[in-house]
């Protein structure tokens, strides 16, 4: 006689009140977090004529504007570095954060065919979005390198420091992601305020300007813009500005985005059991 063999059963249940993102989750759906990241890139570049060379343009046209009006007819103060690497090293961190905000803001809305249908950690969206900018950024650091060798610009010793910032920029992104990728869910105004909450993002964060020209007194407040941290923190690693060395300025950014991202987080959780009906 063959014994009858059990299939397994499971059972999902939504969460109640707060609780935190489940971890080992994340880990058994690793394969869909990297099929859905390689999804991201090959959709947003899907049909472009340049492809993947829109990651170096943007950033470089920025960086031709704003040298342009900021470093030559302003004569905007760069710490004694040729403006062009000034603006377009601040600008490597920012662009994958505002593309991030961009993504991970309508990820849920524009994935609600998959959230109705299938269970799947809905993290992995805004996860997969900004874990796709950094292919992007990966492409667009080698115009920095080119850069660097034209204005003949070497890296300090503690160049490898960047990868510490960068995660800070990451880390930054997904915390703000993740709150307005939720938002976004119960309310779609936010997919008209995303834009300008980024374009308002720029102008206070040291990206055309140094940090150093905001009044002491000040500094502190202003480095309540975890960004500000990350720029000034990418001149210091790359360019060995000093002013961007670790600080309290720094340390207040880091702190703040580390409250994002677990505010962000356990928000994200509390409402995950709404999505489906709502989105």
């Amino acid at each position: 006689m063959v014994a009858k063999t059990e299939t397994p059963v499971v059972i999902l249940r939504p969460s109640s009140g707060w609780s935190a993102i489940n971890l080992r989750d994340l880990w058994r759906y690793r394969e869909l977090i990297y099929f859905m990241t390689w999804r991201d890139l090959k959709v947003r570049y899907k049909q472009t004529l340049l492809g993947a060379s829109w990651a170096i343009l943007r950033p470089f046209m920025m960086m031709v504007v704003f040298t342009i009006f900021f470093g030559n007819l302003a004569e905007m103060p760069s710490y004694g570095l040729p403006y062009p690497i000034f603006a377009y090293t601040a600008l490597l961190p920012w662009e994958l954060f505002s593309n991030a905000l961009s993504v991970t803001s309508r990820s849920l809305v524009v994935n609600s065919h998959m959230i109705t249908k299938v269970y799947f950690p809905r993290i992995i969206l805004p996860l997969s979005s900004v874990l796709a900018g950094l292919v992007d950024f990966a492409i667009a650091f080698l115009i920095l390198i080119g850069l660097m060798i034209f204005y003949q610009v070497s890296p300090p010793a503690y160049v490898w420091t960047l990868p510490l910032f960068l995660l800070l920029a990451v880390v930054s992104a997904l915390g703000v992601g993740l709150w307005l990728s939720a938002l976004n869910v119960l309310y779609r105004d936010v997919g008209y305020v995303t834009p300008f909450l980024v374009q308002f993002w720029m102008f206070i964060t040291p990206i055309v300007y140094p940090a150093n020209l905001i009044d002491a007194r000040w500094r502190l407040v202003y480095a309540l813009n975890p960004m500000a941290g990350v720029v000034e923190g990418f001149r210091w690693a790359l360019l060995g500005v000093e002013q961007g060395a670790p600080s309290p300025m720094l340390a207040v950014s880091v702190t703040v985005s580390i409250l994002l991202l677990v505010s962000g987080l356990f928000y994200f959780r509390r409402m995950e059991r709404q999505f489906a009906d709502m989105v």
